[in-house]
């Protein structure tokens, strides 16, 4: 048996999917819909159950042998405030989560976020030297990735633990996100209802390492059968512009265009300004996976967006 919390959300339903490919649909989906349409992405999904986030640290003894939890659940808004919510949702959760696994010898397999890097200063490489978390939903992170470096012991333990720091993922099934969903979902929406984009002044000089989702699956795929250990960069280690994106999606729509505005002040002081991932220790694993470039992923994002409203649907 698979357990994927977060499994009704954005990498998480990518990631069932990418499973039921490789033969796998014993799968528990583990996420909390509340009030969002985050049912709609498990339609084409193939699990044996589903389980509200809260409901499962109680069910979680009770289950048969599980080989592997892949844990994607989290509160994923870099602007929630409440930072006490923030670490018990996301820090003392995937604790009791690792040690189940350590104790019962299952495989882990969880969600980190490049956003640990902060300004990126001293650069993105997965040390501690490099790491400083400039708001309270980089910091469950962080204070998580430097837990497991604490707890898990290679030599002692005989379970797979590998955390993987998400760079900036865009791709299907982000349509619950709401305002943290990726530029290109956002792009697609004002194209449709405004006849343009919008992008930030000086977008043209803001750089980010963004992931196309199927690549985010391939890292995943490799983690899940090579057994490898660690935190892991999940990017493509090349930066490109918000305004790169723009121009992109521009050519991409053929009747859209571009409108810059202000840059807002709640993200002065909390903005990432630049992300590339060093993907040194990944590819010294042995992953040697071909990304695809922002235009090829675009490409593909903008097709399934115009075609499904870019849910899987099939």
């Amino acid at each position: 048996m698979i357990i994927v919390t977060g499994g009704a959300g954005f990498i998480g339903s990518n990631l069932v999917k990418s499973l039921n490919a490789q033969g796998f649909t014993n799968i528990i989906i583990v996420d909390h819909l509340g009030t969002s349409d985050k049912y709609l992405n498990m339609n084409r999904l193939q699990f044996a159950d589903y389980v509200e986030k809260d409901d499962f640290l109680g069910l979680l003894p009770t289950l048969p042998k599980v080989s592997t939890i892949f844990h994607q659940g989290a509160c994923s808004a870099t602007t929630e405030r409440d930072a006490s919510y923030l670490m018990r949702n996301n820090f003392e959760y995937s604790k009791t989560l690792l040690h189940h696994c350590l104790a019962n010898q299952i495989d882990f397999i969880y969600a980190s976020s490049a956003s640990v890097y902060g300004n990126g200063d001293h650069g993105f490489v997965e040390m501690p030297a490099c790491e400083y978390p400039l708001n309270g939903y980089a910091f469950s992170k962080f204070i998580f990735d430097n837990y497991v470096r604490r707890v898990f012991n290679p030599e002692k333990h005989n379970s797979q633990v590998a955390g993987l720091r998400y760079f900036n993922v865009y791709g299907y099934q982000e349509n619950h996100k709401g305002s943290m969903a990726s530029v290109p979902f956002h792009f697609f929406n004002q194209a449709r209802d405004n006849g343009h984009i919008k992008v930030f002044e000086g977008s043209d000089t803001f750089l980010r390492d963004f992931i196309f989702i199927d690549d985010v699956m391939e890292v995943v795929k490799y983690l899940f059968q090579s057994g490898e250990s660690g935190i892991f960069n999940c990017g493509t280690g090349k930066a490109r512009s918000f305004m790169d994106m723009a121009h992109i999606f521009a050519s991409l729509h053929g009747s859209c265009s571009i409108e810059t505005i202000p840059f807002p002040d709640h993200l002065k002081g909390k903005y990432q300004a630049y992300t590339q991932a060093d993907m040194s220790a990944l590819m010294e694993t042995g992953f040697h996976g071909k990304f695809h470039s922002l235009e090829e992923g675009m490409r593909k994002y903008f097709e399934r967006l115009k075609e499904g409203n870019g849910y899987l649907y099939v």
